[in-house]
């Protein structure tokens, strides 16, 4: 993902069919040259390695005027924006033998191609996967957008409304890749796609394993059989390995991280009750203990938000991209094995030239058409004209490996500088959002403890004043010190008395008093 190595793809540079690469100059640049005829037959007068190297030096300048005029319309093209195609309303279908989900695909379109303005058809994933495998199998140097695994979500129920959501988010992106495309937007399958109203039919027609099986083996033998592969895609394939190897690993701590973010939400659901029930016994601690079980609800449910987006909105496009680099990996296989062809191809061009050569040199006294009663100068000739006839057909063939060589490594460069863009583009958001959703959480978070310790100060000054202004006084019957003494009666002293009557009557008496 360094700038560096994006703008190295970035930059046009030119290579033969197997040969160095390097800067184009102004002289070379395809937009610039102009046509000029080509005899190739004089080229099998030279030495074996340069005609060689000449046929292949000739055959690349009379295509370079096609590709210029193939770039142009790709650019033209990227311009334009003539089909738009929506992905909504997932349905679920059930049936003896299967449940699965549709998709209701919208298409409004002003092309001429196409006999209305308006197509809504519903598609499930089997069939986007058709569209795939078909696009691939029509354009194997073409870099076909990935769609998403059929069950990548492990911990969602694939008829979740999480889950479908997610799953019509990324089908939604495929086919919006796939419309914007200059060359895959005009494929007949894709129209096929978007306007048929059943696909069984065309379904049956896909290419089946035996053909997948001989692609897939002519593409890996093409990786080792290559002789004069261009360091240019050398380049390019150790960059894809690298990225979808970083890619890989942020997947792996992106998985980690939501378990563990997992784990410490259910310790949190657990962990809030417990002040909850805590509450009820210490009266006298309750509010601190309810502000606490408050706030840890509150961050509980940030961060049940938090798992939520990292889930869907961060881990599908880093999924996409892993698959992106596994597409690109292919599209390089491919583009190998059209070079492999080219290589052979010339090979046996060189061989049967230093045949013809050699037959020039030879005696046919002893050939077989000889001993058989015929002329050996007449055997000779033969032999030339069949030669001849071959040498002839090689070269159509070369000229036409040559040419798929030059158109694949012009879609693969266009398809690369265009997947570079959206990939900065995308990463780039991706974790934009993933840095601005971590900061909402963590802000949550603190929000929520600086509410709650709020919260358990202001009930500890309520409870502060409220005990000062109650009075402290334990003991009911004692007297208020505040009143004044005055008002306090004391008993009179007892005055003592010869008998005990007069001295009860006296004290009687006093007691009147």
């Amino acid at each position: 993902m360094a700038d560096g190595t994006d703008s190295g793809f970035s930059e046009g540079q030119s290579s033969g069919p197997g040969g160095s690469s390097g800067p184009i100059s102004p002289d070379l640049d395809p937009l610039n040259i102009t046509t000029s005829t080509v005899d190739l037959e004089e080229s099998l007068d030279m030495g074996a390695e340069g005609d060689q190297k000449s046929t292949g030096d000739d055959i690349t300048a009379l295509t370079q005027s096609s590709l210029a005029g193939l770039r142009l319309d790709d650019a033209l093209a990227s311009d334009v924006h003539d089909l738009f195609v929506t992905v909504d309303d997932p349905e679920k279908h059930i049936t003896n033998m299967e449940s699965y989900i549709t998709y209701r695909v919208t298409t409004k379109t002003t092309r001429s191609d196409y006999d209305s303005h308006e197509y809504v058809v519903r598609r499930r994933y089997q069939d986007f996967l058709w569209l795939r495998e078909r696009l691939e199998a029509t354009n194997p140097t073409h870099l076909i957008p990935p769609l998403p695994e059929k069950h990548s979500f492990r911990r969602l129920d694939r008829f979740s409304p999480e889950f479908l959501k997610t799953r019509q988010a990324a089908l939604q992106k495929f086919l919006s890749r796939i419309v914007d495309h200059p060359t895959l937007s005009f494929n007949e399958n894709l129209t096929i796609f978007l306007t048929a109203k059943e696909l069984a039919s065309h379904r049956k027609q896909a290419q089946g394993i035996m053909g997948k099986m001989g692609s897939s083996m002519r593409s890996m033998a093409a990786g080792y059989m290559l002789k004069n592969r261009s360091p240019e895609y050398a380049t390019m394939q150790e960059y894809v390995n690298t990225f979808g190897a970083k890619m890989g690993t942020i997947d792996r701590i992106n998985q980690r991280l939501l378990k563990e973010m997992t784990d410490y939400q259910q310790d949190l659901r657990e962990f809030g009750p417990v002040f909850t029930l805590w509450s009820n016994s210490e009266t006298e601690l309750a509010p601190a203990m309810l502000g606490m079980a408050s706030g840890v609800e509150k961050c509980e449910k940030a961060l049940d938000q938090q798992i939520s987006d990292q889930e869907h909105v961060f881990a599908p496009p880093v999924k996409e991209y892993i698959l992106y680099a596994e597409a690109m990996k292919a599209v390089l296989k491919r583009r190998d094995s059209i070079q492999m062809e080219y290589e052979l191809t010339v090979e046996d061009l060189s061989r049967k030239r230093n045949d013809r050569e050699q037959l020039k040199m030879s005696d046919q006294s002893y050939s077989l058409g000889a001993f058989l009663g015929k002329d050996p100068e007449e055997v000779r000739q033969q032999k030339r004209t069949k030669l001849d006839s071959q040498i002839e057909e090689l070269l159509k063939q070369v000229e036409v490996s040559n040419d798929s060589v030059e158109c694949a490594n012009a879609d693969l460069k266009a398809d690369l500088e265009r997947w570079h863009r959206n990939k900065r583009r995308d990463v780039k958001e991706v974790f934009s959002e993933l840095c601005d959703r971590n900061i909402q959480y963590y802000q949550e978070c603190l929000s929520a403890w600086e509410e709650t310790l709020q919260e358990i100060n202001q009930k500890s000054e309520l409870e502060t004043a409220s005990t000062l202004a109650t009075p402290t006084s334990s003991c009911p019957d004692t007297p208020n010190l505040a009143t004044p003494t005055s008002s306090i009666t004391p008993p009179l002293p007892a005055t003592p008395t010869k008998g005990g009557t007069e001295g009860g009557a006296a004290e009687g008496q006093g007691g009147t008093q």
